[in-house]
C-alpha cells in the first residue's frame, strides 16, 4: 500500500471522523482537516473536495451548522459545530463503528482452535 493510500479515510467513515472531531470544538474546514491528520498521527487524511462535500451534506442533514468567523491568521472562515441531531448521530455511529471494529479485530486475531487439535 502506498503512503497516500494509507492516509485515505475508509469508505463510510468520513462523517464519523468529522462528527467526532467537531464534538471537541467548532472548527473551520482547513483546521478540521489538520486536526484529523494530527489526531491520527498522519494516517487519516480527507481530501479537500471530499471534506467540503461532506460538510455541506451534513449541514443539509442538520447534523452540523456553520457560522462565519475569523481564523487564526485573521481570514474569514466558516466554523462548523455539531447540532443536537449531530450529537445523537455521533453516539449511534460511534457505537456501531466500535462494534464493527471489534468484530474485525476478532477475525484478525489468531484462531485458538486452529493448531490446537481443532479443525482449520
Amino acid at each position: 500500500m502506498s503512503p497516500k493510500q494509507e492516509r485515505t479515510v475508509l469508505p463510510g467513515t468520513v462523517e464519523l471522523v468529522i462528527l467526532r472531531t467537531l464534538a471537541d470544538e467548532p472548527l473551520h474546514g482547513f483546521a478540521l482537516s489538520r486536526r484529523l491528520l494530527d489526531r491520527s498521527d498522519g494516517v487519516v487524511e480527507v481530501q479537500d473536495a471530499a471534506l467540503y462535500q461532506a460538510l455541506h451534506r451534513m449541514a443539509r442533514q442538520g447534523l452540523i451548522e456553520g457560522e462565519w468567523g475569523r481564523s487564526d491568521n485573521n481570514r474569514r472562515a466558516r466554523f462548523y459545530r455539531l447540532t443536537a441531531k449531530g450529537q445523537r448521530r455521533l453516539a449511534v455511529e460511534e457505537r456501531d463503528f466500535r462494534r464493527y471494529v471489534d468484530g474485525v479485530l476478532r477475525i484478525l486475531a489468531p484462531d485458538p482452535d486452529v493448531g490446537a487439535g481443532g479443525s482449520p
